[in-house]
């Protein structure tokens, strides 16, 4: 019925509702000129031709024609919400980032959460993992948090980057979707084990954005106020308890309600229903991460929390929605480069990748200047440097103040408190290949131990299901790379492709045995 509908479909009667007995704002161009007429064209007489003078047709079509901004190559669909950030916890200790420096400090966030592979009108349900990146409006301008529902990744040298995402993406011939593709990367890189087993397992879908955990994923290093510096994860634990949903429901809404997430998200802020989420952090000394027993940057690899447990910092919490979509979430831009002081990167090598890779995607995407549009700007720091101009300035453009430095005209000048954290490095320059490190361990103990014997099982019909569309020699690769993590993980999935394949068998047989269908086989063949 219409009146028992949820807040996301009644958006429109609400917006309505809220304007109370206000008559209908006067109708403009764009450039604010008063419209008399705005369903019919000029026209000479009823059944001429248009005039091309008709400058309300063409201010509506050509707006109109570059609605669409280049889509994310990656993490394309997606929903945003807005709220705060509010200090529970002293960590000053670790860290002397204004964000942080008292307890009932709160800070503005906007926070968007998104599928990975899939494009913009894909389903929100499915097997993926989730993007979960946070922007913190601070004292100290913006501070971006970029991360997933997983705290690692499929690989962890960034010049695998581009190749992997090819492979979750389409054929470059059929357009589609490619098992062979994905399974062959995953295969020949056995680093992916560790994301594989997460992403395959119940967590890979999760039940829509306010029932994940979010990780930071990659390794940071944190400063105090004496200098000192420690290498850190970032945890948000989901107050709302972890709920993932079943292989058949997850099905069933991609095609009945494909934006299941968005809507459960607007709809449960729209009802008061705030989500929130606890944030954590994982600290480890320098001289502890030289002794460590793998790369501590590694980001297929996760830090024990028995070694390194949890220090809770404070909480994340999503109290508005987004007033329109495309001003801010489509636009809203993360960069992971965007650290306050305090807070800098590790030699974590896909972290160091992306800190020039986002905000090159967001040049290409909403130009020079997007650092301007509101949802993306630093509000609650005064911007002030040497870049000028470029398409979109709405700014004043820094005025007539300088724009070269150094300069003798009292503009813009660095801080040497702000410097960042020195550090020694030494090594020779060369390509390191780092695929022989120990990929099984941690793989391991996440099936062994994190996962009870149904969860397993399920792990291992998912992966079966959708390895059974690859090749039987990547099968085979991909098995024996189970097999190095756990005999039983390789011989349940092996079980399951042998049942698939013989089916597949059958069912060829009895298509080529059909009446017919031998001539139909020969003419192909012409």
């Amino acid at each position: 019925m219409a009146d028992s509908r949820d807040k996301a479909s009644d958006q429109m009667k609400t917006w309505k509702q809220n304007r109370g007995s206000q008559r209908p704002e006067q109708l403009t161009t764009a450039g604010g000129i008063p419209i008399g007429d705005k369903l019919n064209l000029q026209t000479v007489g009823p059944r001429g031709p248009l005039l091309v003078q008709d400058v309300v047709f063409t201010d509506e079509i050509a707006h109109f024609d570059r609605e669409r901004i280049p889509e994310r190559v990656v993490h394309a669909k997606g929903a945003g919400a807005f709220g705060y950030f509010e200090v529970t916890h002293d960590i000053r200790r670790y860290c002397k980032a204004k964000v942080f420096e008292h307890v009932g400090k709160v800070t503005p966030i906007a926070v968007r959460f998104s599928t990975v592979a899939g494009e913009s009108g894909s389903a929100d349900t499915v097997r993926d993992p989730r993007g979960f990146a946070v922007k913190f409006y601070t004292d100290e301008g913006n501070w971006d948090l970029t991360g997933n529902n997983t705290p690692i990744f499929f690989i962890k040298d960034a010049m695998l980057f581009a190749s992997f995402v090819h492979t979750q993406k389409r054929n470059p011939q059929t357009h589609m979707r490619d098992p062979d593709m994905m399974w062959d990367f995953w295969s020949l890189r056995p680093e992916s084990l560790h994301h594989l087993s997460f992403m395959f397992s119940d967590r890979g879908l999760p039940d829509g954005y306010r029932h994940m955990n979010g990780y930071g994923s990659h390794t940071f290093k944190l400063v105090n106020g004496n200098g000192e510096a420690v290498y850190c994860k970032f945890h948000y634990k989901t107050d709302q308890g972890i709920k993932n949903m079943p292989v058949d429901e997850a099905a069933r809404l991609a095609s009945t309600e494909p934006d299941y997430a968005i809507g459960d998200l607007f709809n449960a802020i729209a009802n008061g229903n705030y989500p929130s989420w606890t944030f954590y952090i994982q600290v480890m000394t320098f001289e502890e991460a030289e002794k460590f027993q793998f790369n501590p940057f590694d980001l297929t690899k996760v830090w024990s929390h028995k070694q390194y447990p949890l220090i809770p910092v404070g909480k994340l919490v999503l109290n508005r929605n987004p007033v329109n979509y495309f001003a801010e979430v489509e636009q809203l831009a993360f960069d992971p480069s965007n650290m306050p002081p305090g807070i800098e990167p590790s030699p974590d090598k896909m972290l160091q990748a992306r800190l020039f890779s986002y905000p090159d995607t967001h040049r290409h995407r909403l130009g020079a200047n997007y650092l301007q549009i509101p949802v993306n700007c630093p509000f609650r720091a005064r911007v002030a440097n040497y870049q000028r101009d470029g398409p979109m300035c709405v700014v004043d453009n820094q005025g007539g103040a300088p724009n070269y430095y150094p300069n003798s005209f009292s503009a813009p000048d660095a801080q040497p408190q702000f410097l960042e954290s020195s550090f020694k490095v030494s090594g020779d320059v060369a390509r390191y290949n780092s695929d022989d490190d120990d990929n099984v361990t941690q793989v391991r103990d996440f099936y062994t131990q994190v996962l009870n014997d149904e969860e397993r099982q399920r792990l291992c019909q998912n992966i079966a299901g959708h390895l059974k569309g690859a090749q039987l020699f990547i099968q085979k690769r991909m098995v024996e790379n189970l097999k190095a993590v756990h005999p039983d993980y390789a011989n349940r999935v092996q079980s399951l492709l042998n049942k698939y394949n013989a089916e597949a068998q059958k069912n060829a047989v009895h298509v080529y045995s059909r009446p017919g269908a031998s001539a139909v086989a020969a003419s192909s063949k012409m």
